[in-house]
């Protein structure tokens, strides 16, 4: 007998109802093909409660005790590491609601766990689950900064601003041991080229010396998320990131080294961390910061079910009311993808938190000036093995 079996569904599973009505478990008793969660054992150290199928898959699988007990036998969720042979390392984008057109991503998957993360659904591409598998099974592209100083080498790239930390964490663990990072700035600081950078690690301290001098010529500033003070709610919520001490300290140092910072209150969840709003933002000015954003919690595809799994796991108590205030912020849904709406939201409750958000700026003098990066100093690589000008 194999050590676990599993019952094939027909896919896609049915979709669970938009509110189980007083469930007290993660998933209603009505659906029971929907009962993916994983024992907690197996996934400790882990943000997902749950693995099931991507969405573009043909089957799902679930597994189910068949009475031997063989679910015990099962090995907890080990990280393992893949490489993504890319064959081009900057990604573009059109989206009118954000300040950059372009991005590169180290890594696919996030060994950071966070279980609001929105980057979650890309993994179904890959046949994986957004779920514990996106947090377990990484990808690297280890050739990326080479693949990066071959673009930017092309005889029709037109320098702007590089975003890196959009999709998955450019500084998650495994970045210790692989410094795609550290190549890819090294790549960047040659050719003078423009970097933002989005993390939640205080690992981004590593790579100061490379970006205090991008710094001194405006080619380089560094944003670090800090969802919440709480170490219980931190802890819980992004499993494998930062303590939030950390962050705070990486964005003194970040600020003293004269690199430009930005504190990121992201995501807002409505009665769990938006009580915090004021008291993020002042402990990041206190440590030097000069610019703040904030992001509401963002539920698309099957981040919505993963997030929902979470709460009812670890916050029973506060499901409706949460996910109540979420639609009301959301035109009556869970989400809502509009350009220009789905990072604020709408509503009363989404005019309260941009409100507040925008009072405490003002009092900690946050926001008076934005760091501009600029393209002046930027110089074409030249491909290898291209003969020297003599003149």
């Amino acid at each position: 007998m194999s050590p676990a079996s599993s019952r094939v569904l027909k896919h896609p599973p049915v979709t669970a109802p938009s509110e189980p009505a007083g469930a007290p478990s993660a998933m209603p008793a009505d659906f029971p093909e929907l009962a993916v969660a994983i024992d907690r054992q197996r996934r400790r150290g882990r943000g997902a409660q749950s693995n099931a199928s991507g969405r573009y898959e043909a089957e799902a699988r679930v597994a189910f005790d068949d009475g031997w007990q063989s679910l015990d036998d099962l090995p907890p969720f080990k990280t393992t590491v893949a490489v993504d042979t890319a064959r081009k390392v900057i990604t573009r984008n059109e989206s009118p609601d954000i300040g950059f057109d372009r991005s590169i991503n180290p890594y696919r998957g996030c060994e950071h766990g966070c279980v609001y993360c929105f980057a979650r659904p890309t993994h179904a591409y890959l046949g994986l689950s957004p779920g514990l598998d996106f947090e377990s099974k990484l990808f690297v592209k280890p050739e990326a900064p080479s693949l990066l100083e071959k673009e930017l080498a092309a005889a029709g790239y037109e320098p702007r601003m590089i975003a890196i930390g959009t999709n998955t964490d450019p500084y998650q663990p495994i970045e210790r041991e692989r410094k795609i990072m550290r190549g890819i700035l090294e790549v960047l600081e040659r050719a003078g080229h423009p970097v933002g950078i989005v993390t939640k690690s205080a690992l981004v301290v590593r790579d100061i010396d490379i970006l205090s001098r991008m710094a001194k010529r405006n080619l380089a500033k560094v944003a670090i998320s800090v969802t919440s003070l709480d170490p219980k709610l931190a802890r819980t919520m992004e499993p494998r990131a930062s303590t939030p001490p950390k962050r705070l300290e990486a964005l003194k140092q970040l600020s003293d080294a004269g690199i430009p910072t930005t504190v990121m209150v992201a995501p807002v969840i409505p009665a769990l961390n938006d009580s915090e709003i004021e008291r993020i933002l002042d402990a990041a000015a206190h440590a030097g910061v000069k610019e703040a954003s904030y992001v509401l919690l963002r539920l698309p595809l099957e981040v919505r079910d993963l997030f929902r799994e979470w709460l009812m796991a670890n916050y029973p108590d506060r499901y409706r009311h949460v996910f109540t205030l979420i639609r009301d912020m959301r035109g009556g849904r869970d989400y809502d993808a509009k350009w220009g709406e789905r990072m604020k939201g709408t509503g009363p409750m989404a005019w309260t938190i941009g409100r507040r958000f925008e009072i405490a700026c003002d009092r900690l003098g946050l926001n008076k000036r934005r760091a501009k990066l600029t393209t002046d100093h930027f110089a074409r690589p030249k491909p290898a093995g291209d003969q020297l000008s003599l003149f």
